[in-house]
């Protein structure tokens, strides 16, 4: 019966293209890419978008870096523990909002009836934004934790 060993992780220190093309156009797409992301998560409420989009949208950003620049490049920019925080970050916000409105008077998730703007309905849009923002940093965590995962595979011989 032959032994199954693991090695250690499998980690790409360059790019997954090394083309000077390819690095370039990243550097570029990059920047507008997470830009567009906090577009989406900021004007989710008034239109098409959210904090689901703006969190896939935000991943995709970092997922084009790596493959234009490597695993380790990336992980300088946004480690692996930084991702860990954020994705618990998003939830805390989460019920955090809802344990505020229940202090303030309010059922769970209330949001008109926290102190955030000068009517209900200002406090409610204002406790839905940060809601989102709380969704966006999750699912962009879970995405890039996901493709961290995936790209430090070990090795099973």
């Amino acid at each position: 019966m032959k032994a199954i060993s693991v090695t250690e992780p499998v980690v790409e220190t360059r790019s997954v293209t090394g083309s000077i093309i390819c690095r370039t156009s990243a550097s570029i797409m990059v920047p507008f890419i997470l830009l567009w992301g906090l577009y989406v998560l900021i004007h989710g409420a008034l239109g098409p978008g959210g904090g689901f989009q703006a969190g896939v949208i935000l991943a995709a950003g970092f997922i084009l870096h790596t493959a234009a620049f490597g695993l380790k490049e990336t992980k300088k920019i946004l480690p692996v523990k930084l991702v860990m925080v954020m994705a618990s970050t998003g939830p805390l916000i989460y019920v955090g909002m809802g344990i505020l409105a229940i202090i303030f008077g309010g059922n769970f998730l209330e949001y008109g009836a926290l102190p955030l703007g000068h009517s209900p309905a200002e406090a409610s849009k204002y406790g839905i934004e940060i809601v989102e923002v709380g969704i966006g940093l999750t699912v962009m965590a879970i995405m890039v934790s996901i493709f961290y995962d995936i790209a430090l595979r070990k090795k099973v011989e």
